[in-house]
């Protein structure tokens, strides 16, 4: 049976691929930072739906939790964003990660442009650990350089990017960064099993795959998707080469965000939505119109 959502497929996916690292791995992560970064998360979400609710509610008369659209909020992202979490974010305490998933959610609701939040939750919440903890990390190397997990990662990850239409995203990010190494790795006169050793990273992958496509984030005409992955791939490049930044590729994604705003005022495009693409396979869509439905939503997750 086909799942109803593509974020399903999301949340399948990443969950299929935090179990594997935990099983294969051997990562230090404990199953409680795992819940905590998934109970906050959805918390955080509940919340902030009810206030903007309440606050909405007011204007138009009536209670509900359905937007100008129609559209209700829904759950399944706040959980794909605690599972990213989990899979990249390291912590030592388990309020570490309660910041990470607190201020992950909270991003979307506060740096919006015209309804649309331009930072990737997740990616915001990594990096907001980052700075403002002590004992957060983030290991690139996790997933070593094996090749059956890039033909994991590419074969999931291609199934939700053929649904959602964002290959063009993976292709520059990935075709752009590797031409920069190559070329790097030609004037330094290496050899090429040097530059396979920095192209084959699973958490390279996984980024390229899963975070750096995010639709409700990015650019939304293909042509500022494009301009954009070249614009990480060259900052992710010169951070980690020049800057000897493990985490380039965050790093660049966090300050390139913004840039998503304004290659949409130049190229015009309709914005991308869930219920949009769900309507095209066929899905029907339930729009809950009472706050009440909300929290029976959070607990059937």
């Amino acid at each position: 049976m086909l799942l109803k959502d593509i974020r399903d497929y999301q949340i399948l996916f990443l969950g299929l691929f935090l179990v594997l690292g935990i099983g294969t791995r051997d990562w230090t992560l404990r199953p409680e930072l795992i819940g905590v970064a998934i109970a906050t998360s959805l918390a955080t979400q509940l919340i902030l739906s009810l206030v903007t609710c309440t606050e909405r509610s007011r204007s138009i008369g009536h209670w509900s939790l359905a937007n100008d659209k129609g559209q209700s909020p829904n759950f399944r992202s706040a959980l794909i964003t605690s599972l990213g979490l989990s899979l990249l974010l390291r912590a030592d305490h388990w309020t570490t990660m309660a910041i990470a998933a607190v201020l992950a959610i909270v991003s979307k609701f506060i740096f919006q442009v015209g309804d649309k939040h331009f930072f990737n939750p997740a990616n915001f919440g990594i990096i907001s650990a980052l700075i403002l903890t002590p004992d957060a990390w983030v290991s690139p190397g996790q997933w070593g350089e094996e090749w059956w997990y890039g033909l994991l990662f590419l074969g999931t990850g291609g199934m939700i990017l053929q649904r959602i239409g964002r290959w063009d995203t993976t292709a520059a990010f990935l075709g752009s960064y590797s031409l920069l190494e190559a070329i790097r790795n030609l004037w330094l006169g290496w050899t090429w099993d040097v530059y396979w050793h920095r192209l084959m990273s699973g958490s390279l992958l996984l980024f390229a795959l899963f975070m750096i496509t995010d639709p409700r984030s990015i650019p939304n005409s293909r042509i500022g998707r494009i301009v954009w992955a070249v614009c990480i791939a060259g900052l992710t490049f010169i951070l980690r080469n020049y800057f000897f930044v493990s985490t380039a590729v965050f790093w660049a994604l966090f300050a390139l965000a913004p840039l998503s705003i304004l290659l949409d005022g130049f190229w015009l495009a309709p914005r991308f939505t869930w219920q949009e693409k769900d309507k095209e396979a066929g899905v029907e869509l339930l729009t809950p119109n009472s706050c009440t439905d909300a929290i029976h939503r959070v607990s059937s997750l």
